[in-house]
């Protein structure tokens, strides 16, 4: 991983996009734009909506901002509720995680992932629909 040499700039307009029924993704900053030292993502939920299927990273910590409304993020067997301006950052890499808005509300994350994963090259190309994402973050 190196630092940001000069500097990186992507305006919301121009971001990468991707759009399923009950969210949008916009890729901000991926790794090729930070040197690797990290990656923006914003996702904005509809109300109750399913954000990312649980997974981990190898390497990777994620830090969660919530911009607007409510979100539950699930970080190994617990479950957190995030309202407007809470942040959390507490995946260590190897966890299982994933998010949602919560039951009731939408949601508008900031996720950076440090050091960054190239995202760009992980996801469907945009002439192939991408499937609406399914989890549930719920106590069992």
């Amino acid at each position: 991983m190196s630092l940001i040499a000069d500097k990186a700039v992507v305006r919301e307009a121009g971001a990468e996009t991707i759009v399923s029924p009950t969210a949008t993704g916009r890729l901000l900053l991926d790794s090729s734009d930070t040197g690797g030292a990290l990656s923006t993502i914003r996702m904005t939920l509809a109300e109750g909506a399913d954000g990312a299927v649980p997974h981990h990273d190898a390497t990777s910590t994620e830090l969660f901002y919530v911009l607007e409304g409510k979100a539950r993020v699930l970080w190994g067997t617990e479950i957190a509720t995030l309202a407007a301006g809470d942040v959390e950052a507490r995946c260590p890499p190897m966890t299982p995680h994933a998010f949602a808005a919560a039951p009731g509300h939408t949601a508008d994350l900031l996720i950076i992932v440090a050091p960054g994963l190239l995202l760009s090259e992980s996801r469907p190309q945009p002439s192939t629909p991408s499937p609406a994402p399914r989890i549930s973050v719920t106590p069992s």
